[in-house]
């Protein structure tokens, strides 16, 4: 973005404040002098400029060269990361805590989101029996008594189902927040309709706010992120591409005009930042990179760069494994500039040391760059609950408990209820609420046995001290005027449109390159099907009056346009296939619907190429 973007903007960082700078080591002097140097530059060329350390073998040395983060080579960005990340959890902190000390040390913080929810109520109306299959008779059926219902005639029979029953609650920043319910609990709606995601089939009353603010007064989908259960990637993309042309859909966000700020602070506080983390902020803040060191980095904290050139694949294609797919769809998400995430069931398919490692990762960057996080798991190990800091029980639709996860074991002892030692808390927490199961946890055998319902026991939480607390925090309005300019989004597309059509031009060029044999044959097939037709019309002569001739030509039309027409069905599988993939970047705010629909245009006939 031009430096013009934030005019006046120092005195609104000043007061919210966003990035920071760290002091150079002191005993290298070559380093402090190439920093020293930077520091003249002119605004725009010194965001674009750093020292990047290598190891020179042939002399023996580390050296500092300068360079141009937009030209970072893949060579300089793998080395990079090689050196900084080479245990991916204990490095992982390091770095992080350096980017916050520099943040730190300048006077400014990051922008936060606290997301409240007052009195959700999320309701279905079904219908029953085969009407709620999806066929072509149901949804005509259906059209004709919607039409019907409008003058009060109702023919089919529908029932009413409460998916979330009043629930209240909120999720605090820079806290690693656990859903945890059984299945059809409701987890997976509180997570959609939080992120603005609901479907519009669905009644939901109460209100949803980000900092103060109503899901209509900003772009919820740009400034929070879902992460479903369903991994959707195009197949014949490798991971590594399948993250670049995510990164450059998302855009940088704010980063650039943070980085700006920081810049400004340390050049009149006289303070020079560590390299590597200057070249890391300044190489993830630059717009238009086409392969970005975000990329690279995402790929190493999710343990996917042994597989980065490889194809995502499919039924048909072999690829990554299904574990690899999880965290690819993870990946593809946190490393946009949104910091509010919902994450649903992501350890599907992961094996407990894998799911231990993200969950470590993510608790690093909530913790140290202020995001805000909650995540549902179906059985956490107890390793991975230990690492979140909040917990929310939910089931049948009502929370039963939501509060700091020390306090959880403490509510459910005073209802008469204790977690065996040997027993996970997580596994205790979503059989306690079942009737089935319920029974096994009474702890006063003494006393005979009541089963306490689910409402019950949200009945209970109520009057519990950290039920009163929650009660007491949701009661106080938050005030808006302590939320940042940069917390919340109010643009549904943060690169410009020509950027977002090149992208997809871009990515449909890749994709005719990975398919080229296909695209070869048809054309080879075309041509001998066009030479074997021309020869019946070798005797048909031009500008005659001829009705015989006549109805050759309109013959020979027709001919071609059949053929043109039916040489195009033979790809319509490939445009198919990628629809999925198509309605997840649409609905995630990736690029408008026209954008991936122009560049797709001209390849379904592949008559109109040739």
């Amino acid at each position: 973005m031009q430096d013009s973007t934030r005019q006046g903007s120092t005195e609104s960082w000043s007061m919210e404040g966003v990035f920071s700078g760290a002091t150079p080591r002191s005993e290298e002097d070559e380093e402090a002098l190439r920093l020293a140097a930077l520091e003249k530059l002119p605004t725009y060329d010194r965001l674009r400029k750093t020292l990047l350390e290598s190891f020179v073998e042939t002399a023996n040395q580390v050296v500092h060269k300068e360079i141009d983060v937009r030209k970072l080579e893949m060579t300089d960005r793998q080395e990079f990361i090689d050196r900084i990340f080479k245990v991916v959890e204990e490095d992982n902190e390091k770095f992080l805590r350096k980017f916050r000390n520099r943040i730190d040390k300048v006077g400014i913080s990051l922008p936060t989101v606290e997301v409240r929810f007052e009195n959700l109520t999320v309701e279905a109306d079904c219908f029953i029996g085969n009407r709620a299959l999806p066929t072509l008779q149901n949804a005509a059926r259906n059209i004709a008594e919607s039409a019907l219902s409008c003058i009060g005639i109702e023919l089919s029979q529908r029932t009413k189902l409460t998916i979330l029953k009043d629930v209240s609650g909120i999720i605090k920043t820079t806290r690693m927040t656990l859903l945890l319910g059984p299945p059809s609990s409701g987890k997976t709606t509180l997570l959609l309709a939080l992120a603005g995601r609901l479907n519009p089939d669905l009644k939901a009353s109460g209100e949803i706010t980000y900092n103060g603010y109503g899901l209509k007064e900003f772009v919820p989908k740009k400034t929070s992120v879902y992460i479903g259960q369903n991994d959707i990637h195009v197949a014949e993309m490798t991971v590594r591409e399948t993250l670049d042309f995510s990164a450059r859909c998302q855009g940088v966000g704010s980063r650039y005009e943070l980085l700006k700020e920081v810049a400004k602070r340390e050049k009149d506080a006289g303070i020079f930042p560590d390299a590597e983390v200057d070249l890391f902020m300044k190489a993830t803040a630059m717009e238009g990179v086409q392969s970005s060191l975000i990329t690279d980095y995402t790929l190493r904290i999710l343990g996917l760069d042994v597989c980065r050139d490889t194809i995502v694949g499919d039924q048909m294609k072999v690829g990554i494994s299904g574990g690899q797919k999880k965290r690819l769809t993870a990946g593809e998400m946190i490393l946009g500039p949104s910091k509010t995430l919902f994450m649903d069931e992501i350890s599907t398919g992961l094996d407990s040391s894998t799911t231990f490692q993200i969950v470590k990762c993510l608790q690093q960057m909530v913790h140290l760059t202020d995001a805000t996080l909650l995540m549902s798991l179906l059985q956490p190990t107890p390793e991975t609950f230990d690492l979140f800091d909040d917990i929310i029980l939910l089931a049948e639709g009502h929370i039963v408990y939501q509060g700091p996860r020390e306090h959880v074991l403490e509510f459910f002892e005073g209802c008469g209820f204790k977690c065996p030692e040997r027993k996970g808390t997580a596994d205790f927490l979503q059989e306690v609420t079942s009737r089935k199961d319920q029974e096994q946890y009474w702890a006063d055998r003494s006393k005979p046995y009541r089963y306490i319902s689910v409402s019950e026991f949200a009945d209970r939480f109520e009057h519990f001290h950290v039920g009163l607390q929650l009660q007491n925090e949701i009661s106080v309005p938050y005030d808006k005027a302590q939320s940042h300019k940069a917390a919340l989004v109010y643009k549904k597309y943060l690169v410009p449109s020509r950027e977002l059509l090149k992208l997809n031009f871009e990515k449909e060029w890749l994709l005719i390159k990975r398919n080229s044999f296909f695209y070869i044959f048809k054309t080879v097939q075309i041509i001998i099907v066009a030479m074997i037709a021309s020869t019946v019309f070798l005797r048909a002569k031009l500008h005659t009056r001829s009705e015989e001739d006549g109805s050759v030509y309109i013959g020979a039309l027709v001919f071609g346009m059949i053929i043109n027409t039916f040489n195009g069905i033979s790809e319509l599988f490939l445009i198919i296939e990628r629809l999925p993939a198509f309605y997840k970047h649409r609905d995630q705010l990736f690029h408008p619907p026209w954008a991936f629909t122009l560049p797709t245009y001209p390849t379904k006939d592949t008559n109109i190429c040739v």
